[in-house]
């Protein structure tokens, strides 16, 4: 088990850990700065400069899943991570992968007022491998804005007017009652290349559904992997049933077959996009979502899914209202129809 200790810099995230060390038998610290300190000296220059904070290195999110998989090989756990989290896609990334290696993980908040906050910012020595005070302080704006989907999400410990025993004290019995406990659909990470089929559905004007998954970052389209020896329409139909508590009427027309090539660690595929035709007022009503797989859905515009969806979804996304828009197929690769691509290639 994962016991997350999330919150602002200055919360007490590092000294309330270290005192629950001695509060729950067998747990072990997992300190994922440790992480960001070995990338920082190990990448090149060229590639640190492209990044704020470690945490935006994609090798640092994977790392730290990785890691404390490891760990729990070694110890009984719990292990206990006072890291602070304040993006969402972050999140969900890091804790998708600690559940795809059923790994539980509970999330406790330790949250302070933002005066106080300052002052233990302010006192902070600046020795090597800690962030900078100045900045820390630059990051109280972004913790803000992410209280409203952290309290949601984790159970918070109000930590103002507590002494590190006292925090630990009150997240040890937290634990105890089950609280922080989250559900997240354990999808177990593929070790081949994979077969998708997602489903567009569309509204009375003409914008596509998107969900927002628990387990990775980043908007989706309803659907999942085929399973073996299943046909990839059926497997469509099967999965806006199951997120979406849609039963469609008709098998879906397919749009786009889009060959995703591999980039670790991904191993790539192939990805199949359906038209699943438009959905009533009534019908979006009675959508019901899957806590531990999706929190949210909306319908956009395509300039609006241009700022949920991760590149390589958008352009899939695009070449399937291209389709739609002429009644034929597309093949793609990487995003690009294929006569597209070796135009590209060959300029």
């Amino acid at each position: 088990m994962i016991v997350w200790l999330n919150g602002a810099f200055g919360a007490g995230k590092t000294t309330a850990a270290h005192e629950l060390l001695d509060l729950i038998p067998g747990s072990t610290l997992c300190d994922p700065a440790l992480i960001g300190t070995a990338l920082r000296d190990m990448l090149p220059k060229e590639r640190l400069s492209q990044v704020d904070h470690y945490q935006q290195l994609p090798s640092w999110r994977r790392l730290v899943a990785d890691t404390a998989a490891a760990l729990l090989t070694e110890v009984p756990g719990p292990l206990i991570v006072p890291m602070t989290l304040l993006r969402q896609e972050y999140r969900d990334e890091i804790f998708g992968a600690l559940a795809a290696r059923r790994i539980p993980v509970r999330h406790v908040l330790l949250h302070a007022d933002e005066t106080i906050l300052r002052t233990r910012i302010d006192q902070t020595d600046d020795t090597a491998g800690r962030p900078d005070r100045s900045w820390c302080r630059g990051q109280l704006t972004a913790y803000r804005a992410a209280l409203g989907w952290l309290t949601a999400d984790a159970h918070t410990v109000e930590t103002s007017r507590l002494t590190p025993r006292q925090t630990a004290e009150e997240v040890a019995g937290a634990l105890r009652e089950g609280a922080g406990t989250l559900e997240i659909v354990q999808t177990p990470e593929p070790k081949a290349e994979t077969v998708a089929a997602g489903v567009l559905l569309f509204d009375e004007h003409d914008r596509v559904l998107l969900v927002d998954p628990t387990y990775k970052p980043g908007w989706e389209f309803p659907g999942g992997v085929v399973e073996p020896g299943e046909a990839p329409a059926r497997a469509g139909l099967r999965e806006v049933a199951e997120e979406l508590g849609l039963r469609l009427k008709s098998a879906p027309r397919l749009l786009v077959t889009d060959w995703e090539p591999p980039r670790p660690p991904g191993y790539g595929g192939i990805r199949l996009l359906f038209d699943g035709g438009r959905l009533a007022a009534e019908e979006a009503d009675r959508m019901l979502l899957p806590g531990a797989e999706l929190r949210g859905w909306r319908f956009v515009t395509e300039a609006e899914a241009a700022e949920l969806l991760p590149p390589v979804r958008l352009e899939r996304l695009r070449g399937a209202l291209r389709a739609r828009k002429t009644g034929r197929s597309l093949y793609l690769e990487a995003g690009v129809p294929v006569g597209e691509q070796n135009g590209r290639d060959a300029a």
